[in-house]
């Protein structure tokens, strides 16, 4: 493994279940949340080049690698998946912390910063558009994204775990022959089943509440325009649903694992964008209309 000497192996408890991650460094806390399929050594590039300003910590979501895997499909309802990411904020110590999630870290971050604003500084998201914005490109006649997660159906169909095999999955996200063994041992370690138990929650578990579902802290959202599962015209509309300062970076030639095609990139643009002071709305209006207005200094600088 490459290997990241700053950081530890720890634990966090959810009513039961436990959740590893990777800690380490000091300053305002940084929570990574990973997708499918994939751990917490996705966000190695970021934690390597923020570490040195801030305190890390990158979740195995449950299921994966050293994380629990509870056998019932209900275990992996989006409201356990918020619990589990509280519970890491709790271990650390912290009353807050700076959310970054991609992929289906990215829908638990969206819902995360929906449902628990006050634990949430702000909202760093990569390669997943809004639920709500998912939800409307959807709607819309030959939507192109509806033809796009014709896979979903197949990962919630019984049994679709059995084709899950450690090698294939990390050929299809290890960048080097060092991190492919990486993630086939990781994958080794992580529940076929669990990873499939995502995808068979009620779409109406997945999509973003209605009730007060404007996200209300500052975002900062990546997407790279290659992406194929999750499409770049699904962001569309997405400043409708983020009454704070919603920052978008579309990234030419990067597919579904931005952060991973093109790490620098994505490492500084996270660095900058945190140290900078924030202009807010001081009361996000229902309707999304936000007016912000300056304050002084930023929540991580």
């Amino acid at each position: 493994m490459i290997l990241l000497p700053d950081l530890e192996s720890r634990y966090a408890d959810n009513d039961g279940t436990r959740i590893h991650y990777m800690a380490g460094g000091a300053g305002p806390l940084i929570v990574f949340i990973h997708g499918f399929p994939d751990f917490w050594y996705s966000w190695r590039h970021q934690i390597s080049g923020l570490i040195d300003s801030y305190a890390v910590a990158a979740m195995d979501t449950r299921g994966y690698n050293l994380s629990d895997a509870p056998e019932d499909v209900d275990s992996y309802a989006m409201v356990h998946l918020i619990a589990d990411v509280e519970a890491v904020i709790d271990a650390e110590g912290r009353r807050s912390a700076v959310i970054v999630g991609h992929d289906w870290g990215g829908a638990v971050a969206w819902r995360f910063a929906q449902q628990r604003s006050e634990l949430v500084e702000r909202l760093v998201v990569v390669n997943t558009p809004h639920p709500a914005a998912i939800a409307a490109a959807m709607e819309r006649d030959g939507s192109p994204q509806r033809d796009a997660f014709t896979y979903m159906a197949d990962f919630a169909a019984p049994g679709s775990e059995d084709r899950l095999d450690p090698e294939v999955l990390a050929a299809g996200v290890a960048r080097t022959e060092e991190d492919h063994e990486v993630y086939v041992e990781a994958f080794g370690r992580s529940s076929p089943k669990a990873m499939m138990n995502y995808y068979r929650q009620r779409p109406t578990e997945r999509a973003m509440p209605s009730q007060g579902s404007l996200i209300r802290v500052p975002v900062l959202q990546f997407h790279g325009l290659e992406d194929r599962a999750l499409l770049a015209s699904s962001l569309n509309n997405t400043w409708d649903h983020v009454g704070q300062l919603l920052t978008l970076l579309t990234i030419p030639g990067a597919g579904h694992w931005a952060h991973h095609d093109e790490p620098d990139l994505v490492t500084d643009a996270m660095r900058w964008w945190l140290q900078q002071p924030i202009l807010v709305a001081a009361s996000p209006p229902a309707s999304g209309d936000a007016q912000p207005v300056d304050v002084s200094g930023g929540c991580c600088s």
